[in-house]
């Protein structure tokens, strides 16, 4: 899919475990790890870069597991060295999707399938404004790799990738398809019948988190919309109404929300 600055491949990453589940998770594009730049110096030079694809889908940012991967790669001396960056920047998406939207429905990854629209890590514009800063100008000098890690692309899941979406739901034998903010449904569910952004099934914690049907392949599934993890979690940019609602809805008695 292209290549991280220094060098590592960025990955596709789909679920591992592809045995029957229960609920159909969909976000919307994948993160990645994350490492601080130290220059040789000792001063910092980036607080966060992508380095690596994350080593499974929804990763929970495991610090051994960072430590590790980032261990694995080799820059020059003169160019400093790569440390774990913040925990808060490894597997923020992943550990809010066990805590803030599996946990409240009383359900683990064991009875879950996970997916994404853009299967793989997309370079945002204050990482490419980071990399242009600190590692194009001295990419040559120290002889650091070259990168390649795409942008966000425009269109979120052409029917290619939403014929991909399918086979994986259908592979699932989910009965509960859960969209993470509005680009789940706006690229995918959408196309089956479903309404196209989270605000028009309700915007109140009286309308939000209830279960609602829809045709796929000929059979009826259940849709659940809820908020994109950046919304529940507070991850940057969000909006205080939404993490409201989302937190109204998770903080029920689990009975209230247990779709079994």
């Amino acid at each position: 899919m292209g290549t991280f600055a220094f060098g590592m491949p960025v990955l596709s990453l789909v679920q591992q475990d592809r045995t029957a589940k229960r609920v159909f998770v969909l976000g919307v594009y994948a993160s990645a790890v994350h490492a601080r730049w130290i220059g040789a110096d000792g001063q910092k030079l980036i607080g966060a870069v992508a380095v690596a694809s994350e080593p499974e889908i929804f990763w929970r940012g495991d610090e051994n597991e960072a430590r590790t991967i980032i261990s694995d790669i080799a820059i020059p001396a003169a160019a400093g060295h790569l440390e774990p960056a913040n925990p808060q920047f490894n597997g923020p998406s992943g550990k809010a999707l066990d805590k803030m939207f599996l946990e409240p429905l009383c359900l683990s990854r064991n009875v879950t399938w996970l997916c994404d629209l853009v299967p793989h890590s997309c370079m945002n514009h204050k990482q490419a404004a980071a990399l242009k800063r600190e590692y194009d100008p001295v990419r040559e000098q120290f002889r650091l790799p070259p990168y390649n890690w795409p942008p966000r692309p425009r269109e979120l899941a052409n029917e290619q990738r939403r014929t991909e979406i399918a086979r994986e739901l259908e592979e699932s034998r989910a009965e509960v398809v859960i969209t993470l903010g509005d680009e789940p449904l706006k690229w995918f569910t959408h196309y089956y019948g479903t309404k196209s952004s989270l605000s028009t099934y309700g915007q109140t914690p009286d309308e939000y988190g209830h279960l609602h049907p829809f045709r796929f392949n000929g059979r009826e599934l259940h849709l659940l919309p809820l908020v994109h993890p950046r919304q529940a979690a507070k991850l940057g940019s969000h909006s205080p109404g939404w993490n409201e609602v989302h937190a109204q809805w998770a903080s029920r008695p689990p009975a209230e929300v247990h779709f079994a």
